[in-house]
């Protein structure tokens, strides 16, 4: 099946100023940061019950993404995508691309107590090309089709010469193996998590120069299919893509925030040029999952304003009796983000506006709702709205909450 992703790319670069196509990806691959802590807090919150998921759960969800089918990546450890890509082939026949996190530089070594992420970034590789592609060390080249062939690769520049140079050439090392077993990857720039010489208002116009300068290097066979990076407003990433229009950049999540949070991020990037979203704690902290990723992606459409999708979001979830994490007023502010993985980089974004919404529309609500609910045709027999979970035992209340998103969602 061809993937989204493949055909998006080929008409950005088919008509680079015109192109309407935008890239969602949903970053899954939380576990190669934070641990246990990764897959987040499970939706149940009964009294005495607060609990985070386990990572059985959070592959369930990736499972549940992947077949909804709204992102055009499902970003994951090698770990789960060889359970889910190798093992169940849940993308053989999905237009939805896999990709894996093929470095894990030490500042996003997220563990409780740690200290790692305070130290400048240093560059490291626990998966390798060949897991990534076929689960084992020394592929054939028959057997690097059976799993990934996209990778994420993370480079923080910090204005250090020695450190800075290391990391270069570690990216060339993989950049040349990469091109030699045909994985393609795309390339993440964290802002500076331990900057020398620098002040915040330099790491916009610094970042832009690593990357024109990085990439200035570097042919075709061997470049990134696309950036990742924190968004600086709207100079920073317009000079990017006047600079070069075959430049497909994408920006990067961070921390969960408020709905409006992520809803006007994505909104402002694609104004701006970003060609490309990965987010992951915004979508993985989500209350719906599924209902969240619809929204972004008729935000990129066009079909509904940010501000109306807030609203229409909190619809959804009054519709499917779920509890929001904030009320609608407090959803529809935007709070300073954070954009690194452990909460000590420069803060972003500037250039969005203020927190005042206007009047929502009715009518593009209303389709938006219609459309997530859509799915909702099972009888739903054995299905109580109203259940007693003081009577239910834990793999029950599991099973009740999957019947339940698929008897929205199908």
């Amino acid at each position: 099946m061809e993937k989204t992703l493949d055909l998006k790319l080929k008409a950005i670069h088919a008509d680079p100023a015109g192109a309407k196509a935008f890239i969602i990806a949903d970053a899954k691959d939380a576990d190669m940061a934070f641990g246990i802590g990764a897959p987040g807090y499970s939706p149940e919150s009964h009294a005495g019950e607060t609990r985070q998921r386990t990572l059985s759960e959070y592959r369930e969800q990736i499972r549940q993404v992947a077949n909804q089918a709204a992102v055009d990546i499902v970003l994951m450890s090698a770990s789960t995508a060889e359970v889910l890509v190798q093992g169940e082939r849940l993308f053989d026949n999905s237009p939805v691309t896999a990709a894996v996190r093929a470095n894990d530089t030490t500042d996003i070594w997220i563990a409780r107590g740690g200290r790692y992420a305070l130290e400048p970034s240093r560059p490291f590789r626990t998966a390798t090309i060949d897991h990534a592609q076929c689960g084992r060390y020394d592929c054939t080249d028959e057997e690097r089709r059976r799993g990934v062939n996209l990778g994420l690769y993370s480079i923080t520049f910090n204005n250090r010469l020695e450190l800075d140079l290391r990391a270069l050439e570690e990216y060339r090392t993989f950049r040349l193996e990469a091109e030699q077993k045909r994985f393609r990857h795309f390339l993440e720039l964290f802002d500076p998590n331990a900057p020398e010489g620098l002040v915040p208002e330099q790491v916009p116009s610094f970042i832009n120069d690593c990357v024109a300068r990085l990439l200035a290097g570097i042919p075709r066979a061997s470049r990134p299919v696309f950036l990742k990076m924190v968004y600086h407003g709207p100079r920073a990433i317009e000079e990017l893509v006047a600079y070069d229009p075959h430049l497909v950049v994408g920006v990067l999540g961070g921390g969960a925030g408020t709905t409006y949070d992520a809803f006007k991020l994505i909104s402002e990037a694609q104004k701006y040029g970003a060609r490309v979203a990965l987010f992951g704690r915004k979508i993985n902290n989500a209350e719906h999952q599924l209902s969240f990723i619809k929204f972004l992606r008729l935000i990129t459409e066009g079909v509904i304003s940010p501000e109306e999708a807030v609203r229409a979001y909190h619809a959804v979830l009054q519709q499917l009796r779920i509890k929001p994490h904030r009320s609608l007023e407090d959803d529809l502010q935007l709070q300073t983000n954070v954009m690194s993985y452990g909460g000590n980089s420069f803060s972003v974004p500037a250039g969005i506006p203020n927190s005042h919404v206007g009047e929502t529309s009715q009518r593009h609500a209303g389709l938006a709702i219609e459309d997530a609910l859509r799915q909702q045709s099972i009888s739903g027999a054995g299905f109580s709205d109203k259940p007693d979970f003081s009577k239910m035992s834990r793999e029950e209340k599991l099973a009740w909450n999957r019947a339940k998103r698929n008897r929205i969602f199908g």
